[in-house]
């Protein structure tokens, strides 16, 4: 009697493939060891007998080669192989997070060489951050969006956690430099498993024209969507508040009320629960109205700012840093549904690079003047109102009514996802 074959294995995620998966393992490597690195780099400045307006200094020399650079990133992940620009990003990044963590480590580190350093990882960023979000929203069917993007972020944000609460650990056990070694190792890491992304050799639309062309199309496909380019003004704002509460204002209130670094990295773990909790909702919570539904969360940004103008106690602040990442993973996730399921896949590097670029072009100048506006309007002062433009912010954008309105809708002849089996779609 002949034995049958054993029943093929189910997987659990049949709607992950490998490229999802891959790329997913890397983001949390790299972001583990990203999340403590802001933590390290504030109190190195601080510890050198930086003040806050040096901390801003350095915090800005990361942000403005990323505003720079980020159309040349989004240009060329649309026409190159995606993986090999994040690749390529990511060797950047470790040899200017390895040359940093020396120069601390040695008692050696200058503010120019602190700047000079920074700067480079942020353009490392540039280049990495348009190919990472078209790869992973070409990885996954568009009717699996809503559920792959929730449990990207879980595993992104519980990495931001681990990273977070190490971060401040480390710099209040030992030094800064330290956590800039390890975010150096973490990635060497990322890049090793990025090699085994799959990704067609270019882009369609990159074929027959430049690059001027390239941005050109990447511009006309941002501009025509009222609702993309109202939110991404938004968040220019926004983001130049939050850069400078989580970047300058935080560690000093941390380092003057607090208990330093260490406090302060749990408050950041905090935010990052708030991160995964919020991620376990998402998988099964699938709002209609994606982008309504997503800037409530968006109200939930400014809490941390109002509790440290308060000069609340931990408790308090932890909680806020929680309702914070609650609020950062509602918005998020319908954001890059909406991004998925409106934008044509040849265009997504070039749309996500003018979102980010819009997102942060005002984080430089935000973080580069906390520091005269903490002496101008004192640092409660300076704390009240980015927590005021947070909320009104939040406010204004619903006036909008594609934002009110647009609408979560089934992906019908959608592509397949990219290094997935044809047989496993």
């Amino acid at each position: 009697m002949q034995s049958q074959p054993p029943p093929p294995r189910r997987r659990r995620f049949p709607w992950a493939g490998r490229n999802f998966r891959i790329q997913t393992a890397a983001t949390v490597v790299s972001g583990l060891g990203n999340a403590g690195a802001p933590i390290a780099t504030a109190f190195a400045v601080i510890e050198g007998g930086g003040s806050t307006t040096e901390v801003g200094y350095v915090t800005a020399a990361r942000l403005v080669p990323v505003v720079l650079l980020l159309m040349i990133g989004g240009a060329l992940a649309d026409r190159l192989p995606r993986h090999h620009v994040m690749v390529a990003a990511n060797l950047f990044s470790a040899v200017s997070q390895a040359v940093l963590a020396a120069l601390v480590l040695t008692g050696q580190a200058q503010l120019w060489q602190l700047m000079v350093l920074s700067a480079a990882g942020g353009a490392g960023h540039a280049f990495y951050a348009p190919a990472s979000e078209g790869m992973i929203m070409q990885s996954v069917a568009a009717e699996h969006a809503g559920r792959a993007f929730s449990v990207f972020r879980l595993a992104l944000n519980s990495a931001q956690i681990g990273g977070m609460a190490l971060g401040g650990a480390l710099t209040a056990a030992v030094v800064p430099g330290w956590v800039l070694a390890v975010d150096a190792g973490c990635f060497l890491v990322a890049a090793a498993l990025r090699l085994f992304l799959e990704a067609e050799p270019a882009a369609p639309a990159g074929a027959g024209g430049g690059m001027l062309r390239d941005l050109r199309e990447g511009w006309q496909e941002f501009a025509s969507r009222r609702w993309l380019w109202v939110i991404v003004l938004q968040f220019a704002v926004l983001m130049a508040c939050i850069t400078a509460v989580d970047a300058v204002y935080g560690p000093i209130v941390a380092e003057q009320r607090l208990g330093g670094a260490r406090d302060w990295g749990l408050a950041l773990a905090a935010h990052g629960t708030g991160l995964v909790v919020t991620g376990l909702v998402m998988v099964r919570w699938q709002p209609r109205r994606i982008l309504l539904v997503g800037n409530w969360g968006v109200f939930l940004f400014g809490v941390p700012a109002l509790a440290l103008a308060l000069a609340a106690p931990l408790p308090v602040l932890v909680v806020a840093m929680f309702l914070s990442g609650a609020g950062v993973t509602v918005f998020g996730v319908n954001w890059m549904i909406a991004l998925q399921q409106e934008i044509p896949v040849e265009m997504f590097s070039r749309v996500c690079a003018y979102d980010h670029l819009g997102s942060l072009s005002l984080a430089p100048v935000g973080t580069a003047l906390a520091g005269p506006a903490a002496a101008a309007l004192g640092l409660s002062g300076a704390l009240w109102a980015c927590a005021a433009l947070c909320l009104l912010l939040s406010a204004v954008v619903l006036l909008e009514p594609q934002v009110r309105r647009l609408s979560r809708r089934s992906a019908v002849g959608s592509a397949p996802p990219l290094g997935e089996p044809a047989a496993a779609r």
